[in-house]
């Protein structure tokens, strides 16, 4: 289902292009992860970098309030406009990735509901096709806010704190500074090593993404050379990212570098490609996600 779209140029004068137009505008979460992404960004000319929680990111995109997001990767298939993939840059990946990770008191054969951090978008898809298909179940999945540990509902009544969950599913940053004491948690699983020994493939949690509309503008082409270029720098000091901003994100820096440096990926490559599409055609035919055209620029 994959569709290409026009190609953009291998190489664009930000200088030039950044004086005669104006800035791009990349909207981006600040998490330890997206770190190799973004360090930097708010010091290049031509580039406007705005920071906010993942769930405003692709009403940012749609609002035209950003020319580029980095948004979880299902979003491509569920935004209310059509959003194409920009290869710039992505969180991947191929094992473990320590912070995706269920926690449950009971085996996960037996689970019926789950709290899912309201953070994951993608993780909580990728959850229920885990557990579909290596344990034949289909729990119910209960939005929780695993900062404050209150479940959401749609009812307008307040909804009561809760220390922890019989089962529940954590994302980002929280999975190393708050997590559970895993005595009380003597089964988990986590999502990126599970996957990959279910399909042989990589994940991808989060890409670049742009309006389809808008896939061949200058703003974008801009930025994703930009972004491209960023990324390419901060690859040869993730030590130093690690070391300087670790423990702003409750890191130890240890962990931080070990993490950055060799659980993730940030590269996009044909595998990552190929994953993307494996994935939405397993949630899809499972019934998470209806299909759309997988939407990638420069294809």
């Amino acid at each position: 289902m994959t569709t290409g779209l026009k190609n953009a140029p291998a190489h664009i004068d930000s200088t030039r292009e950044g004086s005669a137009s104006k800035p791009a505008r990349v909207g981006a979460v600040s998490y330890l992860n997206t770190l190799p992404l973004i360090e930097g960004l708010e010091k290049l000319d031509g580039l406007e970098l705005s920071l906010a929680a993942p769930s405003l990111l692709v009403p940012m995109l749609e609002r035209d309030e950003v020319d580029l997001a980095l948004t979880p990767v299902v979003d491509q298939q569920r935004a209310a406009c059509e959003l194409a993939f920009v290869p710039a840059g992505m969180i991947a990946s191929d094992g473990p990735t320590l912070t995706v990770r269920l926690f449950s008191k009971r085996p996960l054969a037996e689970l019926d509901r789950v709290h899912a951090d309201t953070e994951s978008h993608t993780s909580v898809i990728l959850l229920r096709v885990l557990l579909h298909e290596l344990y034949g179940v289909r729990p119910e999945i209960v939005s929780f806010d695993a900062r404050e540990r209150i479940a959401t509902t749609d009812d307008a009544e307040p909804a009561e704190p809760i220390e922890w969950p019989e089962a529940f599913l954590m994302i980002g940053d929280k999975v190393t500074r708050d997590s559970p004491p895993a005595v009380r948690y003597p089964h988990q699983l986590d999502l990126g090593e599970a996957w990959r020994e279910l399909t042989g493939a990589p994940f991808v949690y989060a890409m670049w993404m742009c309006r389809a509309a808008d896939v061949d503008s200058d703003a974008v082409r801009l930025a994703a050379s930009l972004l491209d270029r960023q990324r390419r720098h901060n690859l040869t000091r993730l030590d130093w990212i690690a070391k300087t901003q670790g423990a702003q994100h409750g890191w130890p820096e240890d962990l931080a570098s070990d993490y950055l440096g060799r659980m993730l990926r940030y590269q996009v490559g044909p595998e990552h490609r190929r994953a993307v599409e494996l994935f939405f055609e397993r949630a899809g035919a499972l019934g998470y996600l209806e299909r759309r055209p997988v939407l990638w620029q420069g294809a």
